[in-house]
């Protein structure tokens, strides 16, 4: 990383650069001994009162004080797109995600939106408990129409109207992604949580295998499939209006083996039941995967990429060409098996909880 011009070292930004994508390098520790450089390289979310704030690619913040900025320069938005993945813009991106796991309740806020699907009779007195953050939190794509503190203001009285923890979904780590507002809400004490990554892949090499005649796949998901999906215990209507929702949704389900008990085996083992489910939404050129599944004791057997395959086969067929996923960032193990399919990293996304009383 180049910071020199005639080998010296040169700090290129200003307090004007507010918003691009930077490099800094800056002097750690203390004393001539200890001290060592450390490179930042995110998003300038704010230069103030001799102090920057950086956000990375991932959504973390990183705070450097100006006296110890030895370089720094303005590097491009975002780095190359890797050979063979669909290109799209977050924006397509995140619209398609949230047409693929729609929330039971909506309101717009100018280019915002506000989403809920509260899980009822759930919570602590006077709270109650959202199905996935995803379903339940503001969307901001776009202008609010209100300065960004009052549209703020504006939506945490909306979620608390209905018992639920207010919640902003933001996207880092693109083009035109929300590390501003992401920066904003964390001056306002609003905590960052689940960090997540938005993954892409061509779709017709996942299909690119033999049909695999174990997997089953249907419009609704029967009890088999709830058994072992991770939230099934006692799913409300509105958790299955989200499940069930979006364009054109598919169901895959591998059944257990015949003529074996059925019931839960120690660590949420499934015995006789179900071993591995998926479901994967197809709208217009995107087929969106979610809820890969595999039973703990069939794991490693190629199950979730039979299960995956069967999906995109099926997307194929409706027209699909490319495929995103979502993930968390620290699922090493799901990340390992995306890796092995064709996914790469396109955006970071998190949530930022309003402060608790």
């Amino acid at each position: 990383m180049e910071f020199t011009t005639g080998g010296r070292l040169e700090v290129r930004i200003t307090a004007s650069d507010v918003g691009k994508r930077v490099s800094v390098r800056s002097l750690t520790g203390s004393g001539e001994r200890h001290a060592r450089f450390t490179d930042t390289v995110g998003v300038l979310t704010s230069w103030a009162a001799g102090v920057l704030q950086i956000t990375r690619r991932g959504g973390e913040s990183v705070l450097i004080a100006e006296s110890a900025v030895v370089a720094g320069k303005v590097v491009p938005a975002a780095p190359a797109r890797r050979r063979g993945v669909p290109a799209a813009s977050v924006d397509e991106l995140v619209r398609a995600a949230a047409r693929g796991w729609p929330a039971v309740e909506t309101e717009r806020l100018g280019g915002w939106t506000l989403r809920a699907s509260a899980v009822e009779g759930s919570g602590r007195p006077g709270r109650r408990e959202g199905f996935t953050a995803r379903a339940n939190s503001v969307l901001p794509l776009g202008d609010p129409g209100l300065p960004t503190a009052a549209a703020v203001e504006r939506a945490r009285l909306w979620y608390e109207a209905r018992g639920l923890v207010p919640r902003v979904q933001v996207t880092t780590g693109g083009e035109h992604t929300d590390e501003l507002l992401a920066a904003e809400l964390e001056r306002r004490g609003w905590l960052g949580e689940r960090y997540a990554l938005l993954r892409v892949a061509a779709l017709a090499p996942l299909a690119d295998r033999e049909p695999d005649t174990r997997v089953r796949l249907s419009r609704t998901p029967d009890p088999g499939w709830f058994s072992l999906y991770r939230r099934a215990e006692a799913l409300p209507e509105s958790a299955r209006k989200v499940l069930a929702g979006g364009p054109s949704v598919w169901f895959a389900t591998v059944p257990g083996e015949p003529g074996l008990a059925t019931g839960t085996g120690a660590g949420g083992t499934t015995v006789g039941g179900t071993d591995a489910i998926g479901r994967c939404v197809v709208d217009g050129r995107w087929a969106g995967f979610a809820a890969i599944e595999v039973a703990l004791e069939r794991r490693r057997e190629g199950l979730g990429t039979a299960v995956m395959a069967e999906l995109a086969r099926q997307a194929l067929a409706e027209g699909a060409s490319a495929a995103y996923l979502q993930v968390e960032r620290d699922n090493a193990a799901a990340r390992e098996l995306y890796d092995g399919l064709g996914f790469a990293d396109h955006h970071a996304y998190h949530y930022r909880r309003a402060p608790q009383d």
